[in-house]
């Protein structure tokens, strides 16, 4: 059967029909999430998160895009609550550091630069994870469906429900502050 097909079955109740479908995206929609949180642990979490929502709303589900798409979709939503979340509680654990201890500075250990070593791939997957966490949501969310997921701008648009041309903006500006990022990590080295 097909997507649209299972869709139906599923909601009329049919539980083996969600979980065909859920078997035939699971894998697309762990690298969605895998791509927003660079964990595996909350990538795993996020995206069962995500089927239970799928599960919850699939009543709601139109077919106005693709089952694919709209579970995306959700898997996005779900990443970007949790990325807001882990932003509130680490500017939260920084402001109780710095009432505590009369300031993040000293807490922070002293980093030693060797400029000889060269980056090793772990450090440059860190330094491109802390640049894309310095973007804004709307941002990092093109940029990761664009550039690691390899999604055309038609169907970012329709994963992240807005027009091409936004997409086409918002890619223009992250690449340009992801640029700007690298550059100055470059210089600091």
């Amino acid at each position: 059967m097909d997507d649209v097909k299972l869709v139906k079955a599923a909601q009329k109740g049919d539980m083996a029909a969600f979980e065909e479908l859920v078997f035939r995206h699971r894998d697309k929609i762990y690298a969605r999430a895998y791509s927003m949180m660079r964990s595996e642990d909350a990538a795993l979490d996020l995206s069962q998160e995500a089927w239970v929502k799928a599960w919850q709303r699939l009543a709601q589900f139109q077919g106005d895009s693709s089952f694919a798409t709209w579970t995306t979709r959700i898997t996005i939503n779900v990443c970007l609550d949790q990325l807001r979340k882990n932003k509130r509680q680490q500017a939260e654990s920084i402001e109780a550091l710095d009432e505590e201890s009369g300031g993040v500075e000293r807490q922070m250990p002293v980093v030693t630069v060797n400029p000889t070593e060269r980056l090793e791939r772990g450090e440059l997957r860190a330094k491109i994870d802390g640049a894309l966490n310095k973007l804004s949501d709307e941002h990092r969310t093109v940029l990761v469906l664009r550039e690691f997921q390899e999604m055309e701008y038609e169907e970012i648009a329709k994963t992240v429900g807005c027009s091409m041309g936004t997409v086409m903006s918002r890619l223009f500006y992250a690449r340009r502050k992801m640029a700007v990022l690298l550059a100055e990590l470059k210089t600091a080295e």
